[in-house]
């Protein structure tokens, strides 16, 4: 949807001399929607930028450890977000506001930020109970696929 929104934006643009707002939007709000959705599958798969130089130096058991304590931390600033920016929906909810170019309410579009935080909640929910049982069996803690070897 996004490519082939903004590919007909430019054509129309370029040949036309002529664009439309909703297509714009449209494409800037997919685009959030994908980026929070993304990050929350980030987490699943530990595809977050992390600096893990350390983590290479350390036994399976502390490494589960650290990985749980980051989860942890990860897991209370989630809350945290979702928190203040469902609030920011129930704002524009109450206040009725819309789009420019759609005319559609904002709600829809503003909700990307407590659904994303909400799927990290999920995620980091499921990543802390694969640590646990990592560190219970005493396997090595799942890391991620990697880059580089």
């Amino acid at each position: 949807m996004l490519v082939v929104t903004m590919a007909v934006e430019v054509l129309r643009r370029e040949i036309f001399s002529y664009s439309s707002i909703w297509g714009e939007e449209v494409v800037r709000y997919s685009f959030i929607y994908l980026a929070w959705i993304g990050a929350a599958a980030a987490i699943k798969q530990r595809a977050h930028i992390r600096i893990d130089v350390v983590l290479h130096y350390l036994g399976p058991r502390t490494k589960a450890l650290f990985y749980i304590f980051g989860d942890l931390v990860m897991f209370g600033v989630a809350l945290v977000a979702l928190y203040w920016s469902f609030e920011t929906v129930l704002v524009s909810a109450k206040f009725g506001s819309v789009s420019h170019g759609l005319r559609i309410s904002m709600v829809w579009f503003l909700m990307a930020v407590p659904v994303g935080f909400g799927l990290m909640v999920l995620r980091l929910v499921q990543s802390f109970l694969r640590d646990l049982r990592s560190l219970r069996d005493g396997t090595p803690v799942y890391e991620g696929d990697k880059m580089f070897d």
